[in-house]
Formats: C-alpha cells, sequence, structure tokens
C-alpha cells in the first residue's frame, strides 16, 4: 500500500492537470462537496469512483494502480511481458509494422524511451556507438544525444537534443515519474552543438544525420495502440523514420 493517503494522490493530479475542484467534479458527475471529503480523507473512495476520477485526470494505467494501491485495493490493470499469450497479438501486430517499415528505421519504445524491439534497418545507426550503451535496456534518448552514441553523426544536433529533451521534460511533467525526470537531468548534461537550420521545404523538423558519407535526412512517426488495458500495452509506441527527401531514401536503399 502506498505511504501516501488515496486523497492526497488524487489531489496531486488534479493539480498537475491544472483543474479546480469544482472543475473535475463537473466532469466526473461527482459533487464537489464529494470530492473535498475523498481529497481531505474525510470520505473513502470506492474503485468505481477512483476509476472514474482518474479516467477524466488522464491518469496512466501504472499510476492507476497505485491510486488502488493507496487505497487498500488490488490493482484493476495487468502488467505483462510482451511474450505472455494474452499480448500475443499486440506483439505480433508490433512485429508486423517494424518488419513492413524496412529499410527504413522503426523501434518499439516504452515510456521511458527504453527500446523495447527494433528492426534491422536500426543496426546502420547503431553501428557507431558505444559498446556500453549498447547493453540491455537501451535507451534511445541516451543512444542519440550521448557523445559516445549517435551525437557525433547528428548536423543538427542542438536542434534535435532541444526537441528530444523537450519530450521527455513534458512526460515528466504530465505523469510525474521521476525515472522520466532523471533522464532528463542526465541528457540534459551532455554537449550539443550544430544548431542546423530548416529548409523552406521542410514542413517538419529533419533529423539529419552523417553515414558513410551520406546525408540522411529522416523525420519521425509514432504510434501507439488504442484503448491499452494492460500497462505494458499501454506504455509502448512505434517510432517510425521516414525518408525525408528522395536523396535519403535512395542512400538508404544503397546502404542496405
Amino acid at each position: 500500500m502506498s505511504a501516501t493517503p488515496i486523497g492526497e494522490l488524487l489531489r496531486a493530479w488534479r493539480v498537475r492537470r491544472q483543474l479546480s475542484q469544482l472543475q473535475l467534479s463537473s466532469r466526473a458527475d461527482v459533487s464537489t462537496r464529494h470530492l473535498s471529503y475523498v481529497e481531505t480523507g474525510r470520505s473513502t473512495p470506492t474503485r468505481q469512483m477512483i476509476e472514474r476520477l482518474a479516467h477524466h485526470l488522464e491518469v496512466p494505467l501504472r499510476e492507476r494502480n497505485h491510486l488502488m494501491l493507496a487505497a487498500g485495493l488490488a490493482p484493476t490493470h495487468p502488467e505483462r511481458g510482451l511474450d505472455a499469450p494474452e499480448l500475443l497479438a499486440v506483439s505480433r501486430a508490433l512485429q508486423s509494422l517494424l518488419e513492413a517499415h524496412m529499410p527504413f528505421p522503426a523501434l518499439v519504445l516504452d515510456r521511458w524511451w527504453d527500446i523495447v524491439d527494433r528492426n534491422a534497418a536500426t543496426d546502420l545507426l547503431l553501428a557507431g556507438c558505444a559498446a556500453h550503451l549498447l547493453e540491455p535496456p537501451m535507451n534511445a534518448v541516451r543512444l542519440t544525444l550521448h557523445p559516445e552514441g549517435l551525437a557525433p553523426w547528428i548536423a543538427n544536433l542542438g536542434q534535435w537534443r532541444s526537441r528530444l529533451l523537450a519530450q521527455v521534460r513534458a512526460r515528466f511533467d504530465r505523469d510525474g515519474d521521476v525515472r522520466l525526470r532523471d533522464l532528463a537531468v542526465e541528457a540534459a548534461a551532455y554537449p550539443g552543438d550544430g544548431a542546423g537550420r530548416l529548409a523552406p521545404s521542410d514542413v517538419v523538423m529533419p533529423l539529419e544525420l552523417t553515414i558513410d558519407g551520406a546525408m540522411l535526412r529522416f523525420f519521425s512517426i509514432s504510434a501507439t495502440v488504442e484503448s491499452a488495458r494492460d500497462v505494458t500495452v499501454d506504455e509502448l509506441r512505434i517510432e517510425a523514420f521516414y525518408p525525408s527527401d528522395d536523396a535519403t531514401r535512395s542512400a538508404v536503399f544503397a546502404l542496405t
């Protein structure tokens, strides 16, 4: 059971989402008085009430389980490994997407940017990275920004570094996960220069990499599994990199 009372945790999530008690009670169809009693510990919320409030507070499934434990209840959402029989359909779908994206890089990441799976095209990017960065769990932020990782080959490192750090910090601000805070602090300490300059034709920020003398320009698209009920599935996302121009497309086919 959590050492922090359930009411205090719910209040912390409400404050994090910048909602007043009136706003949350209106959204969740709960009286303001009852919500106040829950937050101050004068009333013990039921499982259904916790789920309702967590839904409207957009609390991730992992943290919803923490709320249940704080209330002395069993967690609602299971957390299985990707090799579990129940997750077989999801695992197969993710692997199919990775393979279909060849010869361009694609990865499956968890909430901490750890690489859960990847396709063979990512070998092209990781070839020059130090061995200690390739030990599991490989972290995509660390691999990208560490001076012994991809950083020396990223022409617009300052630009990409700012984008990636902003993403990690935003997720920490949203979910309060201390591992994300620590990752942001660590990555911010890495050197970063090479600001780069967007071309007039760029509609998205590219990742500019110099690989074997060729300049490769990619943009990324992220995708998640909708309506997840399992913690592991809820935290997974695919990061797929697409060539920004025909020269990059041709160069990738030549390199592979």
